[in-house]
């Protein structure tokens, strides 16, 4: 009887098997992941329901996008693609807010589409968010999961620096 991999197994996938190339199915899980992702979005503003229009919540989207313009350039800009895969020239960057959250970009989107949907609350809108939420958690997932193969050193980065919050989770 013949093993299969699925991507449910790609996520689980421990250290010991971190020489493992990259499956197939893993990249293709990111791409599905960032497909939801976009395609709640698309929706999210179509409705009108992603720019916040209180000053708490355009507080919070300009924060937010003041954090991605911040880890883009400590990232730099060559490293966007629709799936999550590290590319092979860069180095693990650790410093300015990554050494905050693991996840810069991904917590600046949850940021700026929560703070448009608590203004625009309706079911319909929660429900696109929790999508575009889900996106980005498969997405970080995954990522850190290749990021471990690449990186030995990841590991105690991931020890000291939260995914998500700083000093949190």
């Amino acid at each position: 009887m013949r093993s299969e991999t699925s991507p449910v197994n790609d996520l689980r996938a421990d250290s010991a098997q971190s020489t493992r190339p990259v499956s197939v199915n893993a990249k293709r899980l990111s791409i599905l992941a960032f497909t939801v992702l976009v395609a709640a979005l698309v929706p999210l503003v179509y409705r009108h329901a992603v720019i916040a229009r209180s000053p708490v919540g355009i507080a919070v989207q300009v924060g937010a996008v003041a954090f991605f313009l911040w880890a883009r350039v400590t990232m730099g800009w060559r490293s966007f693609h629709a799936s999550a895969n590290p590319l092979e020239s860069a180095p693990l960057v650790t410093r300015g807010p990554y050494g905050l959250v693991r996840h810069p970009i991904y917590v600046s989107l949850w940021a700026i589409v929560w703070a448009g949907v608590a203004e625009h609350l309706d079911p319909v809108n929660v429900a696109l968010a929790l999508l575009i939420a889900a996106g980005l958690f498969v997405r970080m997932v995954l990522e850190e999961r290749l990021l471990r193969r690449r990186f030995p050193e990841y590991a105690e980065y991931a020890k000291r620096t939260k995914r998500i919050v700083p000093f949190v989770l």
